[in-house]
């Protein structure tokens, strides 16, 4: 048949019940005439048993063409019927009713009458005892309008999920209950529920309100804390039917400030498809996503926002963050408004870079500018002092800090801190901290740092003992600076309980945690739990690789040096310099001649690094002891840098190995003139003298080490006495008592 009406439908589907045809095969047919917008209810009149499956299956299309006057229909035709509904119909009922409560004749006095009556039933029959079917039913109330009806059901009920909870968030909300959905979250969160990312996105709206904003910054900050709330912004954007500017700004910031830049600059792109027009916000938002800043700065000069000061600030930050700071400078000069965050983003540049004559001449101009220094523009100065030359000005800076009431900010303290630790005066550091108010763990954690940089791990030590007093945990930045503490004195018993810390805290054992435990296990003469700790870091870093590479080639593993460094190439990491200093290394210990001219060669030629000193003084020390010491010297003719005592000194070694007096005295005379004050090459040539049997010559030299202040005799050895009462449980150092032998060399 061509045209088929509602009368062949049901004509087909009495005939096969009539014929004993199941009641799957039976639904079936139903559900294909509800696709073709057939009603057939009347067909399940005509049945001869009709069962609950087949209501079911009806049910089903109804729900999939949203019509509920049917769906209630069908109900009094099943309960007419004689058929006992189960927990499954009335949420297919429910379903039915609540798909087309958008439509305005359900909103009327009937369908509240109807859903009273559905609610009669259920709580009749025990259904209502279903969660499932409770929430449902709070739903369709809610979306009716009928509140209170649905606080009743939710009160009655003896067991929700977060399902159930949020549904009347939810409903709350849309019925315009903002104080009501709030008071509900925080019932939620007293009961013990985790809301979801749907419970943030149903109290947005409540938030909108001005005199609810404080609870709004609440909701934000919980998101935050839970980290939903990107999930949240994205299922309540996917939401939205009309986004303007704000809501894709919106998206944009939260990407960039989740380091999604990729899903960011996707968003702005849609917007530019939607026809939205950007406007300031969305260039910062943008800059904050790490966008191309020379891009966004042509996008913005096109669109004409550039000439808003917020935007030009953000783009001044940008380039002198990527270190671009003559562009900074000529967008900043370009622009009439001068502001403090600009000339701080420049200064901060220039002290990155060293430059501190320019940084001085941007305070100048701060200064003519009558703008008043912040903490932030200080530290940014700060840091950029480190070399000797400039200590100078950072005195400087540090009187005009006390003078402008800057140095009682615990960030400039902190910054005053680190620059007198690069220079090792530790007495200003002891006087900075001690005058501190309040010492926070970024504070502990600088002057342990100092300590253990100017060579005092001991002082660091006890600071440690009196940071744990003060009831401060130590972090990953504390263990690593206290375990570079104890390869410096060789405290074996404190670094395996540092270690011993880490595992019992569960601190993270990666990067330079995992990196400074190698370390200390190598030069503490536990090269086996070095290796333990390398195989427990799921993904160890350049820093880590370099740590165990150099730790074999200490102990004379060159083979094991060589593989990790075929091992990490596999995994695609790049090598460093550090990286071919310890390959060198490990060639120098083990004799590897040809091993080390590869690996030099590779370094220069394949990589394109320049060596440094370390790197030649291991390659001349690795020629030179195999006795190829022409090799050697054309080696030291072909250095870009002029060699320094490592250099000679590794030539010297190799003069003494091979008894190679006149070179050794030509080594030695280059170490001379380059006034080095390491008496240890006078010692090589009176023991080189001392193999030829020169004794005059081993007497005239032991008169020069004495002249230099040495005896020439003594040595030191330094052994670890230690108490730990309670260290297991504490951490806490009790008592270390250092014993100095001096020892006959």
């Amino acid at each position: 048949m061509r045209d088929r009406d509602v009368v062949t439908w049901n004509v087909l589907v009495c005939g096969y019940s009539r014929n004993g045809y199941d009641s799957d095969t039976l639904g079936c047919l139903i559900r294909t005439a509800h696709v073709r917008s057939m009603n057939l209810s009347y067909s399940v009149n005509l049945l001869k048993r009709p069962n609950l499956s087949l209501f079911h299956s009806v049910f089903k299309s109804l729900v999939e063409s949203k019509n509920s006057g049917q769906a209630l229909g069908l109900f009094r035709q099943l309960l007419q019927s004689n058929v006992k509904p189960n927990d499954l119909t009335f949420s297919l009922l429910l379903k039915a009713c609540r798909s087309s409560t958008s439509s305005s004749a359900l909103n009327s006095p009937n369908q509240k009458i109807q859903a009273n009556q559905i609610q009669t039933h259920l709580v009749r029959l025990g259904f209502d005892q279903f969660v499932y079917v409770s929430t449902a039913f709070l739903d369709l109330c809610m979306k009716l309008g009928c509140i209170k009806n649905a606080q009743n059901s939710f009160d009655y009920m003896r067991d929700r999920d977060v399902v159930t909870w949020n549904v009347l968030i939810c409903g709350y909300s849309r019925n315009g209950y903002d104080s009501d959905a709030l008071e509900l979250f925080v019932q939620m969160l007293r009961e013990g529920f985790s809301p979801c990312q749907t419970t943030l996105v149903s109290l947005v709206p409540s938030c909108g309100q001005h005199e609810l904003v404080f609870q709004g910054k609440s909701i934000h900050g919980f998101g935050i804390k839970a980290g939903l709330d990107l999930e949240a912004a994205e299922l309540l954007f996917e939401e939205m039917v009309e986004r303007n500017v704000v809501s894709w700004n919106t998206m944009i910031g939260a990407y960039g400030q989740n380091c999604y830049f990729d899903d960011a600059m996707l968003v702005f792109k849609q917007m530019l498809e939607e026809s939205v027009e950007a406007n300031s916000v969305t260039i910062m938002s943008l800059l904050s996503a790490n966008a191309h800043p020379e891009s966004i700065h042509c996008y913005a000069i096109k669109t004409g926002v550039v000439n808003d000061s917020s935007v030009i600030t953000t783009l001044v930050c940008v380039y002198a963050r990527y270190m671009n700071t003559e562009f900074a400078e000529l967008l900043y000069e370009s622009f009439p408004q001068k502001n403090l965050v600009s000339l701080t983003a420049i200064i901060s540049s220039h002290a990155e870079k060293g430059k501190i004559d320019l940084v001085v001449g941007c305070f100048n101009q701060m200064q003519q500018l009558e703008m008043k220094m912040d903490a932030v523009a200080m530290v940014s100065i700060l840091h950029g002092i480190t070399h000797p030359a400039h200590l100078g000005i950072g005195l400087t800076f540090h009187g005009y800090g006390l003078k402008i009431g800057l140095s009682d900010n615990n960030l400039v303290a902190n910054g005053l801190i680190s620059m007198y630790s690069n220079f090792d005066d530790i007495e200003a550091v002891f006087s900075l901290f001690f005058e501190m108010r309040e010492k926070t763990l970024i504070s502990w954690n600088s002057v342990i740092s100092g300590c253990v940089q100017a060579g005092r791990p001991s002082d660091a030590m006890e600071l440690f003992c009196q940071m744990k007093r003060f009831d401060h945990s130590p972090d990953a930045i504390t263990i690593a600076s206290l375990l570079s503490g104890c390869c410096q004195l060789g405290y074996l018993q404190f670094g395996e309980r540092l270690h011993t810390y880490v595992l019992r805290n569960n601190l993270e054992v990666e990067d330079f945690v995992g990196t400074a435990l190698i370390d200390m296990y190598t030069k503490c003469g536990r090269i086996e739990c070095a290796e333990w700790v390398f195989k427990s870091i799921k993904e160890p870093c350049l820093a880590t690789w370099n740590a165990i590479i150099s730790g074999y080639s200490l102990y004379g593993l060159e083979h094991k040096a060589l593989g990790c460094y075929s091992e990490m190439q596999v995994q695609g990491l790049k090598p460093d310099k550090i990286t071919f200093l310890g390959i060198l290394a490990a060639c120098t210990h083990g004799g590897l001649v040809d091993e080390g001219r590869r690996y030099f060669k590779i370094m220069r030629e394949k990589l394109g690094m320049v060596p440094g000193l370390q790197h030649y003084a291991c390659m001349v020390g690795l020629l030179a002891r195999a006795g190829l010491f022409e090799e050697a010297m054309d080696c030291v003719k072909d250095m870009e840098i002029k060699p320094d005592s490592a250099v000679w000194g590794a030539l010297l070694s190799a003069a003494c190995i091979h008894q190679e007096v006149r070179l050794g005295e030509c080594f030695a005379k280059k170490l001379l003139f380059l006034d080095c004050s390491n008496g240890g090459f006078f010692v090589l040539m009176s023991n080189l003298y001392a193999m030829k049997g020169r004794w005059d010559d081993v007497a005239r030299m032991r008169d020069m080490i004495r002249d230099n202040g040495g005896d020439g005799c003594s040595g030191v050895s330094i052994i670890e006495m230690t108490s730990f009462e309670d260290m297991n449980r504490n951490l806490c150092l009790s008592k270390v008592n250092l014993n100095t032998k001096f020892l006959a060399a």
